[in-house]
């Protein structure tokens, strides 16, 4: 009776990983060509910084083009002269970083300095607030890390400018991948009626 009902559990959906307990292979894959790339990219950060900000060029025209496609269907809208101006900024925006990718990148790179300025502080704030419970010190460190990142940003300026986009995207296509290739892992052992947690094994009756 109980392999029975293990038979029936793991041929229905899962409740947590539903399909994906059965394509669980997929996005291992995934999961192991964006570790790749994203470990390719730490060694040419500066071509990752260019091909990120001219995607980001091509996304800003694009949205700008469809934004003003949009408004010529919106007679008698209040509100479609900014409509239209929204979208002649953005085309506007587009076409200044795709033909000088350096000068965006330049820009690009100051404006995060300065956000992570913000937010580590911000962070810093939130940790002395809740000083006293058990994780406030790792509240505060992860504020005084993001300031100094910003710091270390903006006093290298505008020499980071060559790298630092081309890092953070490459850093976050790893992290991307081992966060894919740890869940395609733990669905692969719900596929298998193996526990996913490690608490012991699955139980399917009293």
């Amino acid at each position: 009776m109980a392999q029975a009902a293990q038979s029936s559990t793991l041929s229905g959906p899962h409740p947590l990983f539903g399909e994906l307990r059965r394509h669980w292979g997929w996005l291992l894959a995934v999961g192991i060509l964006s570790v790749i790339l994203g470990t390719i990219g730490l060694g040419m950060t500066w071509m990752l910084t260019l091909v990120s900000v001219l995607y980001f060029g091509f996304l800003v025209i694009v949205v700008g083009a469809v934004q003003l496609i949009q408004s010529f269907k919106s007679a008698g809208w209040k509100s479609v002269v900014l409509h239209v101006l929204i979208a002649l900024l953005y085309l506007g925006a587009g076409i200044m970083i795709v033909s000088r990718p350096l000068l965006a990148s330049l820009t690009l790179t100051w404006i995060l300095g300065f956000v992570l300025l913000a937010v580590g502080v911000m962070r810093i704030v939130v940790g002395v607030h809740h000083r006293g419970t058990s994780r406030w010190g790792a509240a505060v460190l992860g504020g005084v890390i993001t300031l100094l990142l910003g710091l270390m940003i903006l006093a290298r300026w505008p020499s980071t400018a060559l790298w630092v986009i081309g890092l953070f995207l490459a850093i976050e296509l790893i992290v991307n991948g081992w966060t894919q290739i740890f869940v395609a892992l733990a669905a692969r052992r719900a596929a298998h009626g193996m526990p996913t947690s490690g608490r012991g094994p699955i139980t399917t009756g009293p």
